[in-house]
């Protein structure tokens, strides 16, 4: 689902790169991923799921350095530190801004199965609003002056952020106090 903060980075990522992917729309709106189906594809229910020939790979990190490295891409450097700082930001993203900001502030508002009854909601949300900005804080400071989160060069980190960070635009939230997370 182009929609997904989890798709959108594959869809991105091979686009640029120019990798030839047959996509199938999977409408999470409609719970299509709940179904039968699609759950025996992915017990997890969850979007992306790249099928490979005989080989099924899950979860958006994993399927970028999975085509990064199919296709040779110097978005996923090849030197072992350089590499480690990509998979640290990536697991930054996934742990830390999916979970405050993601489903804290977004998918509890816009999804109806992660939203709560009542005041419960609004506690919900007012418990994750410091942590985000405490997370987005913290990439601003990563970012800093360079051109992308881990240098000079646009990483498979870069397009997985871009999924993640731009889904405050679903709910209208003002990145803007972030300077280098907002440019």
């Amino acid at each position: 689902d182009p929609a997904s903060t989890t798709c959108r980075p594959i869809i991105l990522f091979a686009s640029e790169t120019a990798i030839p992917l047959d996509y199938q729309l999977v409408d999470l709106f409609s719970d299509e991923n709940r179904s039968d189906w699609y759950t025996r594809l992915n017990a997890n229910q969850a979007v992306p799921v790249l099928e490979h020939d005989d080989f099924v790979l899950t979860e958006s990190s994993a399927i970028l350095k999975y085509l990064a490295d199919l296709t040779d891409s110097p978005a996923y450097p090849k030197d072992l530190r350089k590499r480690a700082r990509v998979n640290e930001v990536m697991d930054f993203f996934n742990t830390y801004l999916m979970r405050d900001y993601v489903y804290g502030l977004v998918y509890s508002r816009v999804l109806a199965h992660y939203r709560m009854a009542g005041d419960a909601q609004q506690k919900f949300i007012a418990l994750h609003e410091p942590r985000a900005a405490r997370r987005l804080r913290a990439l601003d400071t990563m970012i800093g002056s360079k051109a992308f989160v881990c240098g000079d060069q646009i990483t498979i980190a870069d397009y997985l952020g871009s999924g993640i960070v731009t889904a405050g635009e679903l709910v209208g939230f003002d990145l803007r106090p972030w300077s280098s997370v907002w440019r």
